[in-house]
């Protein structure tokens, strides 16, 4: 090899060795590119985590603000979530499931004069 073409290679080379750790670091050390990365996504998921935090925080001051003014929302939540009625009102309540096969059976609490068998 030529002088000049030895001297180019190991400068190149010594070059190499300061630039190579060097690189490894910024990309893979702790506080280095892949590190960003990772906290760029966890910020994306934090701050998407506070809109719907907010979103929910501004849907219950609407719902304070309807319990203090609107006397008719309030009726309404207490018929839902207490089971009150007004006075002289019926309610009439069904069963949730329905026992509509073959297995299911009526019981008949009368007897065949039509008198009432149960107390």
């Amino acid at each position: 090899m030529k002088p000049k073409k030895r001297k180019f290679w190991k400068l190149a080379l010594l070059i190499l060795c300061f630039l190579a750790p060097l690189l490894a670091w910024l990309g893979f050390g702790d506080h280095g590119l892949l590190h960003l990365y990772h906290k760029k996504i966890e910020r994306q998921a934090r701050v998407e985590k506070i809109r719907q935090l907010a979103g929910e925080n501004q849907s219950m001051l609407e719902e304070i603000h309807r319990l203090r003014t609107d006397m008719e929302y309030i009726e309404s939540v207490a018929r839902k979530e207490l089971n009150l009625i007004k006075q002289n009102e019926i309610v009439y309540r069904f069963d949730k499931k329905e026992n509509h096969g073959k297995n299911s059976t009526i019981k008949d609490s009368t007897d065949r004069s039509g008198v009432n068998c149960q107390p």
